[in-house]
């Protein structure tokens, strides 16, 4: 199959893109490299059937309508083309936005025109700071429209509502994926999230910073398990036109987090503290019962072994 990753030098994107290589599909990667990082799409095994082209895909150029093309059109689009990272698209605001405004009528745009699969890469955020746990797909949020995280939040609200438009009324044959906290190897150490923070911290001798009291929650998965998850939802046409969340229902708050990146590393606890972010939700756990009945998925990973791995890729 021909798939094309929008996104593709990052962590989840560049992930996606070897597990299609490996299968042998043909890939095409775009990424304007805001964030992503070039390095992420060279792997041990060869990968002569990917490609790739540096591009925004909120962008104005034909260049990736030029290399779909030049690859014989798209069986599946993948849009993960977006900042993530809470520092960076507090940076970043209005390029988070037109990512998943523009970017995503690119996608869903390109994908009608070549017959293609589309999935989108939503997010637990879409939640907000939620007044129902777990969070279902039923769950509508509880979002700050004009917050300081409400370019990635509303983004992708807006960007989960052009696909369901496209769906609608132009027969996007479409799958959303709202994705709860990943962590895995490929993660910028300079990301800021919680997982590459502790695990630096720990690398680097720092004590772990906890934000407030330390006692939001968060549930996390790593990323072969998300991975498994989309090319499931990928390819099953039962998860057609609907959201499915993707995360690990283990839920655990930042401090027992911090004790075990600590145990796991062979270091002493030690602990900083810092307010408490803007916005930032107090409890984060996935329902992932439509994930478990319609594609038969659930994480596999212990924490305590992900973190294991991490740190492995983090100080190699």
């Amino acid at each position: 199959m021909n798939v094309v990753v929008a996104g593709a030098a990052g962590f989840l994107g560049s992930h996606l893109a070897q597990a299609y290589a490996r299968r042998g599909d043909t890939v095409l990667g775009i990424d304007n490299l805001s964030s992503g990082l070039r390095r992420n799409l060279t792997w041990d095994e060869p990968s002569a059937n990917v490609s790739f082209v540096e591009a925004d895909i909120s962008g104005n150029d034909d260049a990736i309508e030029r290399a779909v093309d030049a690859m014989g059109g798209a069986d599946i689009v993948l849009h993960f083309a977006s900042l993530a990272s809470p520092s960076l698209y507090a940076l970043h605001p209005i390029e988070t936005l037109r990512a998943n405004s523009v970017g995503t009528e690119r996608c869903c745009a390109l994908a009608v025109r070549h017959n293609a699969r589309l999935l989108y890469a939503s997010t637990s955020e879409i939640y907000g700071d939620p007044l129902e746990h777990p969070q279902a797909e039923s769950y509508w949020g509880n979002v700050n429209p004009i917050g300081p995280r409400s370019c990635y939040d509303e983004g992708k609200r807006f960007g989960e509502a052009m696909v369901a438009a496209y769906a609608g009324t132009r027969g996007l044959d479409a799958r959303i994926v709202r994705i709860f906290n990943t962590y895995g190897p490929r993660m910028r150490r300079d990301d800021g999230r919680v997982v590459p923070e502790f695990v630096s911290a720990v690398l680097e001798g720092r004590p772990l910073t906890l934000r407030g009291d330390g006692l939001q929650t968060r549930s996390f998965c790593y990323v072969d398990d998300l991975v498994d998850g989309i090319l499931r939802t990928v390819e099953n046409e039962g998860a057609r036109n609907m959201p499915i969340n993707l995360g690990n229902p283990a839920e655990i708050t930042i401090r027992e987090f911090a004790a075990i990146v600590s145990e796991v590393a062979g270091v002493e606890l030690k602990l900083a503290f810092a307010d408490h972010l803007i916005d930032d939700p107090l409890r984060r756990r996935p329902d992932i019962s439509r994930a478990r009945e319609l594609l038969g998925w659930s994480p596999k990973v212990d924490l305590r072994e992900g973190i294991r791995r991490t740190l492995a890729a983090f100080s190699s």
